[in-house]
């Protein structure tokens, strides 16, 4: 019973050390916005210094992304006028990706008014939440 419980043990500290190892690259790699310095709009996006702009980087082709779509497209209906919202597809363009820091797709990206990027969301976002960030940084 013994070298069962000392197996155990052994399997039980690889676990912790393994899920340790995974939240050091998870703070390296996938830092929010408060954790790292901010960055302007690079001026290849198009985007209005003066509104506040969402930049979804994604591919027309990746399946997420073809999920996100109809909100962008929604939300360029929407906020026309208060709010720039810009698709880059980074396949296509994949210096853009370098431009951004882009390691996975879609990556959605919050500039304020003055420029400054403001809040980084890497993965699928709803509409809720896209419409919360924008209210957050005043656009009604």
């Amino acid at each position: 019973m013994r070298a069962n419980q000392k197996r155990l043990a052994a399997a039980g500290l690889g676990v912790i050390a393994a899920l340790a190892i995974f939240g050091a690259v998870r703070l390296q790699f996938f830092k929010t916005q408060s954790e790292t310095a901010a960055p302007s709009i690079p001026p290849t996006a198009n985007a209005a210094i003066g509104k506040v702009t969402m930049i979804d980087l994604g591919a027309t082709e990746c399946v997420p992304c073809k999920m996100m779509a109809p909100i962008i497209a929604e939300l360029k209906t929407e906020y026309a006028g208060k709010a720039d919202i810009i698709f880059i597809d980074v396949w296509k363009n994949p210096d853009q990706a370098k431009k951004y820091g882009i390691r996975a797709i879609p990556t959605q990206i919050f500039y304020d008014a003055g420029g400054k990027e403001v809040h980084r969301n890497v993965g699928f976002m709803d509409k809720k939440r896209i419409v919360g960030v924008l209210t957050r940084l005043g656009v009604s």
